[in-house]
């Protein structure tokens, strides 16, 4: 199935709300495009890392990559060489791939884009995306990105949803980005496929920014759990919720041994939740508790 029409519903099926993806006929499969791009828009590189914990698992198989000479300035971002198994060098280049996987269990098939965000030519870039797009018959595009933000490790990471495709908006409930300023390929690339007519939610994590390296695993945590409620596809993530915490007590020490660094942490832990009172989590209480609802579902014979 392909939403290139605009109509992303089979026949003799009806719209669901608060779904991005929707009911199709019977042996029709829905094709999502994941879309992370390590640099500017890879705070912690926790969007890249989220989306290659997700191939891996659900063992992605590359279709289609893009090719690097026309797209990278090569002393901006530089190939790396590493050994082989076998003891040889080998030098890996900068680049696009694409990859495909299957949801298990269910009729979700998952384009997965992962490279490093192109130098040049980033109007020809997206057009090319957009060609593999289409030919792979993409229905919906979720673009990943992490930005550093003044927000405490010790308390959920935010993840931001938004889109500026109105019916989704209205469907999801969600909001427009109201960021103005310079972009990186990942907002390029959701207005262009916008444009072009495919269903588009950008996702943002925002990062601690005084423990900005990577890896982010509480990030990479929370972008998957947005990701899997999006697709309504349950996420094997015990082993990335004990990096998490491991992440998480390290984080903490570090911070015990800065009285300043501690300070302001507690002055963000004080802001967050604050902010957070009125709506007492009760939502994310009960999105949690869905999922755990969901996990156990799958487990049963």
């Amino acid at each position: 199935m392909n939403s290139f029409d605009g109509d992303t519903t089979g026949p003799g099926t009806a719209p669901e709300p608060d779904r991005l993806l929707q009911p199709v006929a019977d042996g029709q499969r829905i094709t999502v495009m994941l879309a992370a791009f390590e640099g500017w828009n890879d705070a912690g590189e926790a969007a890249s890392d989220s989306l290659r914990y997700l191939n891996k698992m659900w063992g992605g198989k590359k279709v289609a990559s893009i090719d690097a000479d026309e797209y990278y300035d090569f002393q901006f971002t530089r190939p790396t060489v590493r050994r082989t198994a076998s003891g040889e060098r080998k030098i890996k280049w900068p680049s696009t791939r694409i990859y495909k996987a299957s949801a298990p269990d269910t009729n979700v098939d998952v384009i997965f884009v992962q490279g490093t965000e192109p130098s040049y030519k980033w109007r020809a870039y997206t057009a090319e995306m957009l060609v593999h797009a289409e030919a792979l018959n993409v229905d919906y595009v979720i673009l990943v990105g992490a930005l550093l933000a003044d927000v405490p490790h010790s308390r959920p990471i935010p993840v931001s949803t938004s889109t500026d495709d109105s019916q989704l908006r209205e469907r999801l409930n969600l909001e427009a980005s109201q960021y103005e300023g310079p972009v990186g390929i990942v907002g390029v690339l959701s207005e262009v496929a916008l444009l072009a007519g495919i269903p588009t939610i950008s996702l943002w994590a925002a990062v601690p920014h005084y423990v900005a390296q990577a890896p982010s695993p509480k990030a990479q945590l929370a972008l998957l759990h947005r990701i899997e409620e999006l697709l309504q596809v349950p996420l094997d993530t015990h082993e990335l919720v004990e990096e998490s915490d491991a992440w998480e007590r390290g984080v903490d020490e570090l911070a015990t041994e800065d009285p300043e660094i501690a300070a302001y942490v507690r002055q963000l832990e004080e802001a967050k939740d604050t902010a957070d009172l009125p709506e007492a989590s009760g939502e994310s209480i009960a999105r949690e508790f869905e999922r755990y609802l969901k996990r156990r579902g799958k487990e049963k014979p």
